[in-house]
Order: structure tokens, then C-alpha cells, then sequence
């Protein structure tokens, strides 16, 4: 679903309802710190603005922000699987001991 049709009858842009609702997910914080953080960067909005956007955005942002994770994830094991050592492949000194 595109951007304009998802945010058509709100006066806020969109990245900034983006960032409030994934700073809402992704960090353990409260709406009014929410409020609090993007007030210090210039955005006035109330925490019951963030909390309407998050019931109406949340599980649209949840689900691509779950998708990001696992991409992230599955790549990271797949660049680990051609790093990873094996025992067997090298040599272990045991007490002094080559084995």
C-alpha cells in the first residue's frame, strides 16, 4: 500500500508519524517519552497523538519493521555460516599439549 493513500486526511507528514510509531516499537518506551523526544527535536504533538497513530499505523509499521529484522537476521547467519570455525579444522593445545 502506498504512502499517500495510507496518510491521505492527516496535516502531519508522514515521516514524522513514521518516526514516532517506530521509536513506540522499537525502543521500551512510554507515549509521553515519545512526546518528550520528539518535542526536543522541534515536533509538537501530545502523547495521545502518538497513541491514535500507533492503533492506527502500529501493526502496518510492526509487520514491515518484523520483516526488516528477519532479513537482517537471516543474512547475518548466512555470512556467519562461511566465518565459523571448526574444531576439527584446527589445531587445540590442551596443557601444553598438541592434540
Amino acid at each position: 500500500m502506498s504512502d499517500a493513500r495510507i496518510f491521505r486526511y492527516f496535516k502531519t507528514s508522514p515521516e514524522i508519524i513514521r518516526l514516532a510509531v517506530m521509536l513506540y516499537i522499537r525502543y521500551p518506551l512510554s507515549l509521553r517519552n515519545v512526546e518528550d523526544l520528539l518535542h526536543e527535536r522541534g515536533i509538537d504533538i501530545t502523547h495521545e497523538t502518538v497513541r491514535f497513530w500507533w492503533n492506527r499505523f502500529g501493526t502496518i509499521f510492526a509487520a514491515d519493521f518484523a520483516a526488516e529484522i528477519r532479513r537482517n537476521r537471516i543474512q547475518a547467519m548466512r555470512s556467519f555460516r562461511h566465518r565459523r570455525w571448526h574444531l576439527d579444522e584446527m589445531f587445540v593445545k590442551i596443557n601444553g599439549v598438541k592434540h
